[in-house]
């Protein structure tokens, strides 16, 4: 083998030491440029995905932020069009805060007339209901004011609606109250004074007309509101009259009488919860309240 190799030594012509040092230079020069263009491939295809990954990230964000940018950032037509979407949402939410109220004064007072238990566990129930959508109208609202930033008359019909919800959860409050009373107390038959019911109508009427005035943007019927507090006022006069005459009359029955005039109380205090909720329509509509321009 070795002798082999000699003979084919021989047999080839010999290359010059300098051409194949150029040879050399170029093989080399050669193996550089196909590695460079290998990394400039791999490099382009690198940037390319990386690109790709960062367009659809800037799409993605745009997106999200679209969805929750403030309504400074979006545009007239998309605004109002969300706002009054909104609106109609804490519309629909008061009309039904509103009906529970009503409810809970419905189901309080068929409990005292009949001392049904379960009628007064019901009212009380629904106490617990109405603190849960004051929540969540609380939040709709501030979402509004936070995302939506409104002004004028807008800014006052949020701001009224936050009002009107403390004063629907207190009339919840009352309404569990005379309810309480009912599943303590074992009240007589006929020990009721007449008015009380009549009271207690006059109470949900008034309830009743407040939210619809909010809804229809009725300022009319929302000052007709304050006019009947007076015939609630009136009521609890009577009945407060005609219960001390009986404290003075039976003194036996004295603590009935009290617990009586409490729920008297309680439903007083109903109409001026919505006495309070037609002034706060009257603000959102006009800007004023309790006689102040604000």
């Amino acid at each position: 083998m070795a002798l082999l190799r000699v003979r084919r030594r021989c047999l080839l012509p010999r290359i010059p030491r300098g051409i194949r040092q150029v040879l050399r230079r170029r093989r080399i020069f050669n193996g550089s440029l196909k590695q460079e263009k290998t990394m400039d491939e791999n490099k382009t295809t690198v940037t390319g995905q990386l690109g790709q990954i960062m367009a659809e990230a800037a799409a993605n964000k745009t997106e999200q932020a679209t969805l929750e940018a403030p309504a400074c950032f979006l545009g007239g037509s998309a605004i109002r069009t969300r706002f009054e979407n909104q609106l109609k949402e804490l519309n629909a939410d008061l009309i039904t805060m509103g009906a529970q109220c009503e409810s809970a004064i419905t189901m309080a007072m068929e409990a005292l007339e009949n001392n049904d238990r379960k009628a007064a566990q019901k009212a009380v129930c629904l106490e617990r209901e109405l603190d849960h959508q004051e929540r969540e109208i609380e939040n709709l609202c501030l979402t509004l004011l936070l995302r939506q930033q409104p002004m004028a008359r807008d800014l006052r019909l949020v701001s009224a609606a936050l009002k009107m919800i403390t004063d629907m959860e207190r009339i919840g409050d009352q309404a569990a109250d005379i309810a309480s009373i009912v599943m303590e107390r074992e009240l007589q038959a006929g020990s009721l004074p007449p008015e009380l019911p009549l009271m207690a109508d006059a109470a949900i009427d008034m309830l009743t007309d407040s939210v619809d005035a909010f809804v229809r943007r009725d300022l009319e019927l929302a000052r007709s509101v304050l006019d009947h507090d007076d015939t609630v006022d009136d009521f609890f006069a009577s009945i407060r009259k005609a219960l001390i005459e009986r404290i003075a009359m039976e003194p036996g029955r004295g603590e009935e009488a009290i617990d009586l005039l409490m729920i008297a109380k309680y439903l007083e205090r109903i109409g001026d919860h919505a006495a309070n909720i037609a002034e706060w329509v009257d603000f959102s509509i006009t800007g004023s309240h309790g006689g102040m321009a604000l």
